[in-house]
């Protein structure tokens, strides 16, 4: 089969998807996760290679203040030292490790290590305070340069004292604490990926339990979603149960009114058939009187189906004053020598749809209007979340035995008066539909009947 193409969004009927919200929660983990890493881990590298370095130039600074300490003037003017330093890598060509005392116009004194060559003096400046600088003077053989300038007792010039080391043994060190480093942060990165997904996967495993639920639900093996779920989704769950409920519920009452309308109609068109048949002599009699109990029934139907096809809307809101107000120029018109006086509040609003309403309280104060004396009063109020509203009449009344009986179908008191003896029995059952309630009582202000018509408050 086909699947049906939607005319206004063009998709097929399956719910066009969004992406994976599992993927989604773990690719922003691992996004932020590598970012929050190379940051730290930009910064750490910061920090730990300026330590290495700083050992490595303690080291220097120590073996030129040993220079220092131990350098005096000759006879002949030269730089001489009163006190070898120790290390043997001074002595070995070529070790990596050297030192050169040097002055403009003087001969440089360079340590045997760098046997035919010298360290450069570099551009002219002040190096009275210790100075460190990197240096590619010798080629591949990278220098960690240490200098500082001295004017040695009984000497005219200032001399330049330099230590300088390979940055081969500096630059291995760093290397492997970078490695070290990458390889960590990479490993402490993916554990937590792995983490994070894991989490996510762990976190989201109600929301598949739910699907696996409904999946039941609409299989028809279940008819409710059971079981302990957290309390991020309970809500939820307690939502879609409501209105599974609701959805059960409504096909229930419309299988029942289906039910009631064809029982009600079976009986009339009995006698229609069994007149027709017989071809009695008072056939269209019983057809026009029959058709019309027919009608009274479908029209009662037809205003509890439309009731209950209404009520599952969370947006039913009426304006009770102005309902009130049209069904009062209503029966105005149809009943001219009726007073009919109002009061209450006017910015009460029911949760009921505004037809439904205007059928209830049409019912109700044509009734005043029609078994009453003349005079009807209708006072609207709130009262614990439910608006009230009070029709009154000055007529006879219903008798405390009957104020039941008179809701059902096709009870009438008065057969005196035209009637389908439908009007309190559609005004009861619309109004049950919207959780109200609906009474008679005595008006102890104008004698006759009171309606008590309570509905819920809109919010």
């Amino acid at each position: 089969m086909v699947p049906m193409r939607d005319e206004v969004s063009g998709s097929t009927g399956l719910m066009a998807s969004s992406g994976s919200l599992t993927r989604r929660m773990i690719v922003i983990a691992a996004i932020w996760i590598a970012v929050l890493l190379a940051g730290g881990g930009f910064a750490l590298d910061r920090v730990l290679t300026a330590a290495v370095t700083q050992n490595s130039d303690d080291q220097l600074e120590f073996v030129l203040r040993s220079l220092l300490v131990s350098a005096e003037i000759g006879p002949e003017g030269e730089v001489i030292f009163n006190r070898e330093p120790a290390d043997q890598r001074f002595l070995e060509p070529y070790s990596g490790l050297y030192w050169q005392v040097s002055a403009k116009g003087r001969d440089a004194f360079p340590s045997r290590s760098l046997w035919d060559r010298q360290l450069a003096h570099g551009e002219p400046h002040d190096d009275r305070g210790v100075h460190f600088y990197n240096s590619n003077q010798f080629g591949t053989e990278k220098l960690r340069v240490v200098e500082r300038d001295v004017k040695l007792p009984g000497s005219t010039v200032r001399w330049r004292f330099q230590v300088a080391q390979s940055r081969a043994a500096l630059d291995a060190q760093i290397g492997a604490l970078r490695r070290t480093l990458v390889r960590s942060f990479l490993l402490l990165g993916l554990g937590l990926t792995v983490l994070a997904a894991l989490q996510t996967y762990y976190g989201l495993l109600p929301l598949r339990k739910l699907r696996l639920e409904i999946a039941r639900m609409r299989g028809g093996r279940t008819n409710r979603i059971a079981g302990p779920l957290p309390v991020e989704v309970a809500p939820l769950v307690e939502e879609l149960n409501a209105l599974v409920a609701h959805n059960e519920t409504q096909a229930e009452e419309a299988r029942r009114h289906a039910g009631n309308l064809a029982h009600a109609l079976k009986t009339p068109l009995t006698v229609i058939m069994n007149a027709a048949t017989a071809q009695s002599d008072d056939l269209a009699d019983t057809v026009v009187r029959e058709a019309r109990t027919m009608r009274r029934q479908v029209d009662h139907h037809l205003a509890r189906a439309r009731a209950v096809g209404r009520r599952g809307s969370a947006h039913s809101r009426a304006d009770v004053w102005p309902s009130v107000e049209s069904v009062e120029r209503a029966v105005r018109r149809l009943y001219p020598h009726v007073r009919v006086d109002m009061d209450g509040p006017k910015n009460l609003v029911a949760h009921i749809e505004r037809q439904d309403l205007d059928e209830i309280m049409g019912n109700l104060v044509e009734n005043a209007a029609k078994y009453g004396g003349g005079s009807v009063f209708v006072t609207v109020g709130a009262q614990a979340g439910f608006v009230e509203i009070m029709i009154e009449d000055d007529g006879m009344g219903i008798p405390e035995p009957d104020r039941i009986r008179i809701f059902d179908r096709g009870v009438r008191l008065d057969t005196g008066k035209p009637g389908t003896g439908l009007g309190l029995a559609i005004v009861r059952d619309v109004a049950e539909i919207y959780e109200g309630t609906v009474s008679l009582e005595e008006s102890e202000d104008l004698g006759g009947l009171l309606v008590r018509l309570r509905l819920p408050m809109a919010t």
